[in-house]
């Protein structure tokens, strides 16, 4: 996904995946179309990048709530007898061990190390999960685990079109959701539970993507509207706790709270360790334990470790001024290249300009002062530690 500038309406806006057949919508599109969201084609799904002002919507979040609808992202469920030694083949987190509630996020890797994508895996009993990964790499994971199942005995069901899915964030949510569950408020972060309303069941966990406490909620379709609109009441109230957020806020969001985003942070080029995702990858995975095994990539990654490290890490940077960083900008260092932009916005909360960067590890070091190539002119930054926004 391409950065949003917040400070501009990037219109057109140049997003996601080419496709040859309309895209596909979920089933918030109409609560969208009603509410006047822009649209825009995000792998092949039609999204609302905002409805008006991504910088009040960035805000929103920031002091009260915000939904988004993440429909778009791939629900996949696991099952059967060997469905957890599969995830364990190919997760760089130990799937074995794992509690009934239970969320980790983990990464796919290729077996150079690189990162096929980054995913949250539910454990629903010892025999079936749930995986949620990225719109853009739903294809390519089914792809991959068919290649990679071998004799393994379990079924794979995408449920990604037969279900709905919302983030809920801000640090008003949970007082709101406890007016509908006192059990929800007191779930623990990375667990989840399922709850029913009338004859729907709603899968409801508590990971977020914003640097906000909150809620996902997966949900059948079929309820999605009646859903929706219990969240957030009065939409069109100025006193709304909950407001209907897009892309363009759930980017600088993300940005700010030092997260990775696919094809930015992590691609197929760029392993965990060097966009210091350490603590989701377990180097020693399966040795001595030949229930859990090893997963796909992990002789490359134990390879960088006993080298010393990888040579390069991800980073924050703090510019001067207001001119935002965008991914591939050279990163300088006393006029010699010492890394690239992953990922700038300005920061709607901090009032600066911030990005993320891989560079050298020598460069890396917070407080050591760089230079970002903007084209034009070269500006000046500041390493820093990650996240930029903690709540």
């Amino acid at each position: 996904m391409h950065v949003v500038d917040p400070q501009r309406d990037p219109t057109p806006y140049d997003i996601g995946m080419a496709t040859e057949t309309s895209p596909r919508q979920t089933p918030f599109h109409s609560f969208h179309a009603e509410h006047g969201a822009k649209l825009v084609e995000y792998t092949g799904w039609e999204m609302p990048l905002h409805y008006g002002s991504i910088i009040d919507e960035h805000k929103q979040v920031r002091q009260s709530g915000g939904i988004f609808d993440v429909s778009h992202m791939g629900r996949l469920r696991f099952s059967g007898r060997d469905a957890r030694r599969f995830l364990d083949h190919v997760c760089t987190r130990k799937i074995n061990g794992m509690q009934p509630g239970q969320i980790r996020y983990s990464l796919i890797c290729n077996e150079r190390g690189g990162c096929k994508d980054d995913v949250l895996v539910y454990y629903v009993s010892e025999s079936e999960y749930i995986m949620v990964c990225n719109a853009a790499n739903r294809e390519k994971l089914l792809d991959h685990f068919s290649a990679v199942k071998g004799d393994m005995a379990f079924k794979l069901k995408d449920e990604t079109e037969s279900t709905a899915m919302v983030a809920v964030q801000g640090p008003k949510v949970m007082r709101l959701i406890g007016q509908f569950s006192r059990e929800i408020p007191e779930l623990k972060r990375y667990c989840f539970t399922n709850k029913s309303i009338l004859i729907a069941k709603f899968l409801v966990s508590r990971t977020g993507y914003t640097g906000e406490d909150g809620v996902e909620v997966i949900l059948p379709n079929m309820v999605a509207k009646q859903m929706i609109k219990m969240l957030l009441g009065n939409v069109d109230a100025d006193d709304t706790t909950v407001k209907p957020c897009g892309l363009g806020a759930r980017d600088s969001l993300r940005l700010e709270a030092g997260m990775a985003l696919y094809g930015h942070e992590i691609t197929e080029d760029i392993d965990p360790l060097t966009a210091c995702l350490d603590f989701a990858v377990k180097l020693d995975k399966g040795e001595g334990d030949e229930e859990t095994g090893r997963f796909i990539g992990q002789g490359a990654l134990q390879a960088i470790a006993a080298a010393g490290g990888p040579k390069q890490k991800l980073t924050g940077l703090i510019l001067e001024g207001r001119r935002a960083a965008r991914q591939g900008m050279a990163v300088m260092q006393d006029d010699v290249c010492v890394g690239t932009i992953t990922s700038g916005c300005f920061s709607p909360t901090l009032e600066k300009s911030i990005a993320m960067a891989i560079v050298e590890v020598d460069a890396s070091e917070p407080g050591t002062r760089l230079n970002v190539d903007l084209g034009r002119v070269k500006v000046a930054a500041e390493t820093t530690s990650l996240p930029f926004y903690k709540a």
